[in-house]
């Protein structure tokens, strides 16, 4: 299988995060994830890295605002220039609620606007990195357009928070969005999020379409972020009504429960009969996850991958979140293996 990753991730490395409540905390989202998943993938036979080839910018403008990304590439700079005292990293302390189409022109108004969350840190390497990310789920794309049945974009920083103009949960630019929206020119494509939160940002950006059938499996957002997306009864809208579909589920859900409800969203890919699927891999719904509560195994990683390995389609797989350092390169090898 074809791995395709890029060290530029380390550049994007926030000194913290601020959890609820105001507490300030390591990053979770941190280069160590790479680090752990990258040794496990190392000792395969069948997993071969590969550098991601640099699609330019017009793959990602295909699914989020210019204005943001401008502001993504431009936020870093003009914080160096502000006065502010701490300049480590550039968080927001206000934010936007929507309910207005006004956008400021202040740096941190914009950042209020753009950033859903204290998690989504931009320090100097981010936008660098977040380009990078999204290069490998596109050379991922690439490959299976190419003929692989399947290949994988170790992306960081991960993107399914990632709306079509914010940014939040550690996300900058959605890479699954970005690689399902390429293959959509070229035939019907499935997305599936099995990571623990809900897929808000690729929601978002698929809503109101219907070449893209996208189903997320997360916890219940009645107790769990993104708290606002995420629920059963958000199905899309306009032309995309029916073409969106949340599972979410309660806390200390098992290896069982968890099939159970990942072979009706695989029975809705079947019955759309796509072309390739792009599945977000996220990790934290492993047991022992620090931002999580379902309760995972890693053996029962390998079986949702067997699973979804079963639909035989041409298949992205695009890293997203999972933070047990210490379990997450062989939870990752547990999933791909069933699609070497």
């Amino acid at each position: 299988m074809k791995i395709f990753y890029s060290e530029a991730h380390q550049n994007h490395h926030p000194p913290f995060e601020v959890f609820d409540g105001g507490l300030r905390v390591p990053y979770l989202e941190n280069p160590d994830r790479m680090d752990r998943i990258l040794s496990a993938l190392r000792g395969v036979e069948w997993a071969e890295l590969c550098e991601p080839t640099d699609f330019g910018l017009d793959p990602i403008h295909a699914v989020h605002d210019r204005e943001y990304i401008d502001f993504l590439a431009s936020a870093w700079t003009e914080w160096l220039d502000t006065a502010s005292e701490d300049k480590t990293t550039l968080l927001p302390a206000t934010f936007a609620l929507r309910r207005t189409p006004q956008k400021p022109k202040s740096l941190l108004g914009r950042a209020g606007y753009y950033i859903m969350d204290l998690s989504a840190c931009i320090v100097e390497g981010t936008y660098r990195a977040a380009l990078a990310s999204a290069h490998c789920a596109m050379s991922a794309a690439e490959a299976v357009a190419g003929g692989e049945r399947s290949a994988f974009g170790l992306c960081r920083p991960p993107g399914h928070h990632a709306g079509r103009d914010f940014a939040g949960g550690y996300c900058f630019i959605n890479n699954a969005a970005v690689a399902a929206n390429w293959l959509a020119s070229v035939g019907k494509v499935a997305l599936l999020d099995i990571d623990y939160h809900c897929g808000n940002g690729t929601q978002d950006i698929f809503y109101k379409r219907d070449d893209v059938l996208t189903i997320s499996i997360h916890a219940d957002p009645d107790f769990e972020y993104p708290h606002y997306a995420g629920f059963k009864e958000e199905k899309g809208s306009g032309r995309g009504f029916g073409f969106h579909h949340n599972f979410p589920l309660p806390s200390g859900t098992d290896d069982t429960a968890y099939l159970k409800t990942l072979n009706e969203a695989l029975e809705l890919i079947r019955t759309y009969k796509p072309e390739s699927l792009v599945v977000s891999a996220g990790m934290d719904i492993y047991a022992d996850d620090p931002l999580g509560s379902i309760k995972v195994t890693t053996a029962g990683i390998g079986e949702i991958g067997r699973c979804v390995a079963s639909l035989n389609l041409p298949t992205v797989i695009v890293m997203e979140g999972g933070y047990n350092n210490d379990a997450l390169g062989r939870n990752v090898v547990s999933f791909l293996g069933e699609f070497k």
